[in-house]
């Protein structure tokens, strides 16, 4: 907490005069009168991390955020000092550190603007009631400074005038402005005068974000424990700062199997097996493209995990095997609390190797979930997490389910004050024993951690697919997310866009929401609207509580079945074109789905903007988020862009109105773009890619497209066993060149490219395919904007008449 006046700072602690200095490798120490040391250390030329003690010594430096892949190495350091500060320059930036206070100053290195300044800077109080310090850091916001990130927060994308709170927290049905929730993601950007840094406080306590809201131009960051510990991550363009962030917490640690990105469908719950059968014909019958169905808690015996209820599923591995067959993959969920009972094997075993969370004195932290009294394992063990792992075995091995979602692993208890863990309970966080007051925000991690590495290991060769509800910065690695118990209102569609969005920002792509709302009961018009969103959304899945009423594609009337199919059917067609962008997460840490403002944040129109978004690179989509809509106003961001259902071009960089009845949505495609798409199937693997569509958009001018594929599950991939190709479109008045360069030993299953030439302002009258002129008939020509050309073609020239 940041106090309002020079009187009440009189309680806080400030370092004094640094009296020396010294340099160990790429780490630089500064220690001050009063025993405050400041350490900083040189990531990259982008990158500088900063780490305070108040008693001269350091704790064991230790993160589950931080991945041991993440990118080190600088090309330029460079320390030197005057009267007043010390002054430390790498390729990218300058730091200058007060030689009076330790405060910090930093600057871009090419045109010595100020990035980023202290105002306050490090401070601390005592903790009387825990030990330990409340650590606290103020920086001064400069002219109009904008904010972002914070992982799941359901407030508007600017979050500039804000103040929140990180404490992972089972929210059922919370609504805008709901704070805290699911997820603790300390990490936010600031932009100003067209440059963008990030902050990442890694500290797992429970901590604040103050954005300007209790002392205007001032931005705080504070946590009840730990560490004042925080990377400094410099752009100057945002998506920099999200790739540098998303390098430093992991990228994902393998790409997920095609079929984790079609549509899923889930319910709390599809029982008993008939039912579920019911659901998985119904789909099929309807042809409504669906590849997974979820078995919530109800599959369970007497809610155990890692149990069957035989009356309800007599016979899993039949049932599971029907449904493979039928292309549905089984998804069920596992809860952390585990239900006292001595004849259940789980619980024994777990109890015999002391595997289970205690209080501080010595009893097991006992709570109430839905098996009734149960304890808890202790994820933040090593021990334990391999045990969690090898838990997984008949599930996965054995019955052959294909994916698990942890629920409830805030984790969320019923019967205690706080709804979870008090915070005397003791873990042993991977030999850095500690209170659940460090940690709560990552119990859900770690949780999320071990049923990866069980699925990794029973899954094998196939690739696992773990989702969680709970997360901390760096569970991106393992698992794809939801945004918890939302409700069938209009405003949580709103709000399921901009968490999406915000998710993406904050290194988290793999994230959707639960399509139609959780909690209470969408009517057809909401549902047609959310599944249009739904469909861009990395994590594609319709979940609701079941309480009030059905919530599948049929459950309303025709016209709204229609419609739903019409767009998963979409979703199913781009699915190379997402595979592809999220190949390009995996490698680059690159955000799936882009705000207007990381989009062009020189433009400050986007700013404040919500509604839009840049679905991979080149396709835009706005959600229509209110009853009885014929269309909506939006902004279309700079340069020209297709209507993607009339071929109608607009110019950018203003707001306009654009149609989209029912059964529409408005979606854009910009110039130039290269957008590959599959046939229609009813799940991934039901056909054979015999031909690859590849919609072409003109553009006079230059654009790049790329296309990744590979077996789609497996691991090949990683020994350079996929496609990649990169295209580049050349259009002039009265021609259209296309170059392709490939990359990768993976043979794709199809032999051509069917080119659809979109606003082509020209009728072609000849066509050259490297470098030989083509008689138009024998390339398949389907009118004049159709063309089917070899795959490996090297250049296409389209000449006109």
């Amino acid at each position: 907490m940041i106090l309002n006046t020079e009187l009440e700072y009189k309680g806080n602690l400030f370092p004094s005069n640094i009296i020396s200095y010294k340099k160990e490798g790429d780490t630089l120490f500064f220690t001050s009168q009063n025993n405050v040391v400041l350490q900083v250390t040189i990531q990259r030329d982008s990158v500088i991390r900063f780490r305070y003690t108040t008693t001269s010594i350091f704790t064991n430096d230790f993160s589950y955020a931080i991945t041991k892949y993440a990118s080190r190495g600088y090309n330029k350091l460079e320390i030197t000092e005057d009267d007043q500060k010390y002054i430390i320059e790498t390729a990218k930036l300058i730091c200058y550190i007060d030689k009076k206070d330790m405060r910090t100053k930093m600057f871009d290195s090419k045109t010595k603007e100020l990035i980023c300044e202290d105002e306050l800077g490090f401070h601390w109080e005592e903790s009387y009631e825990y030990g330990g310090e409340i650590v606290k850091m103020t920086k001064t916001s400069q002219i109009g400074e904008s904010y972002y990130g914070l992982g799941d927060k359901p407030v508007d994308i600017n979050l500039k005038g804000k103040r929140f709170e990180n404490w992972v927290t089972d929210s059922y049905a919370y609504g805008r402005d709901t704070d805290p929730i699911y997820k603790a993601i300390p990490f936010y950007i600031g932009l100003h005068h067209k440059k963008a840094y990030g902050i990442f406080f890694d500290n797992t306590f429970r901590s604040y974000f103050d954005f300007c809201n209790e002392r205007r131009n001032i931005t705080s960051f504070w946590a009840q424990g730990g560490e004042m510990n925080y990377y400094f991550i410099y752009g100057p363009e945002m998506s920099d700062v999200v790739a540098n962030y998303t390098d430093l917490t992991g990228k994902p640690h393998q790409l997920p199997p095609l079929w984790a990105l079609g549509y899923h469908q889930c319910k709390w719950s599809y029982y008993p097996e008939s039912n579920v059968k019911e659901i998985a014909n119904k789909f099929r019958e309807l042809q409504i493209p669906c590849d997974a169905i979820y078995l919530d808690i109800d599959y369970m015996e007497g809610f155990r995990c890692f149990t069957w209820n035989k009356e309800y599923f007599p016979d899993p591995k039949r049932m599971v095997k029907e449904l493979a067959d039928d292309g549905f993959k089984t998804i069920v969920i596992i809860d952390p609390g585990i239900k006292i009972d001595m004849e259940y094997d789980v619980f024994k075993e777990g109890l015999e190797k002391d595997y289970f969370c205690k209080r501080a004195d010595g009893p097991y932290m006992k709570g109430k979930v839905w098996p009734g009294e149960c304890y808890f394992p202790d994820f933040t063990n090593p021990e334990v997490r391999e045990w969690w792992s090898d838990l997984f075995k008949e599930l996965v091995e054995e019955v052959g389910v294909a994916g698990v979602w942890n629920d409830m692993n805030e984790p969320a208890v019923m019967d205690v004050p706080g709804k979870t863990f008090p915070n005397d309970v003791r873990h042993n966080y991977d030999g850095n024993h500690c209170s659940h007051r460090k940690a709560h925000n990552i119990y859900g991690m770690q949780m999320a951690r071990a049923t990866y590495q069980g699925l990794k290991k029973f899954s094998y060769p196939k690739r696992p697919f773990a989702i969680t509800r709970a997360a901390y910065s760096g569970t991106q690695r393992y698992t794809s997310s939801w945004t918890g118990d939302n409700v069938a209102t209009w405003d949580h569609l709103n709000i399921a866009n901009i968490q999406a969005q915000r998710m993406c920002m904050s290194g988290f792509s793999f994230i959707g929401s639960d399509i139609g709302g959780f909690a209470e009961q969408p009517n057809g018009e909401l549902y047609a609207r959310w599944i249009q969103l739904g469909i861009f959304h990395p994590f594609c899945r319709t979940h609701s509580s079941g309480d009030h009423g059905d919530q599948e594609p049929w459950a309303f009337d025709s016209n709204i079945t229609n419609i739903v199919r019409k767009f998963i059917e979409i979703r199913y067609q781009l699915l190379p074109y997402l595979y592809t962008a999220f190949w390009r997460y995996a490698n680059e840490g690159i955000p799936i789905l882009k705000s207007l403002v990381i989009f062009d944040q020189d433009d400050q129109h986007t700013h404040y903007r919500n509604d839009e978004f840049i679905f991979g690179e080149k396709i835009l989509a706005c959600p229509i988020a209110e009853p009885n809509a014929k269309g909506r106003r939006m902004f279309i961001p700079r340069g020209k862009w297709y209507n993607f259902w009339t071929n109608e071009i607009v110019t950018g960089g203003q707001e306009l109105w654009v149609d989209a009845d029912l059964d529409s949505m408005p979606i854009f495609i910009k110039e130039g773009a290269v957008i590959p798409k599959y046939p229609i199937q009813q799940y991934v693997g039901e056909k054979k890619i015999e031909e690859l569509v590849l919609d072409t958009y003109f553009k006079i001018g230059k654009e790049k497209s790329e296309v990744y594929e590979d077996a789609h599950d497996g691991y090949d991939y990683i020994k350079g066993r996929y496609s990649l190709r990169n295209f580049t479109l050349v259009g002039k008045e009265s021609s259209l060149t296309i170059q392709q360069f490939k990359f990768g030993k993976y043979t794709t299953p199809y032999k051509t490219f069917e080119l659809k030439l979109h606003g082509l302002p020209f009728k072609i009258d000849s066509v050259e395919v490297d470098n030989e002129k083509v008689d138009i008939k024998k390339l398949g020509s389907n009118g004049d904007n159709i063309l089917i050309v070899p795959k490996d073609f090297t250049e296409i020239h389209i000449i006109g008449k």
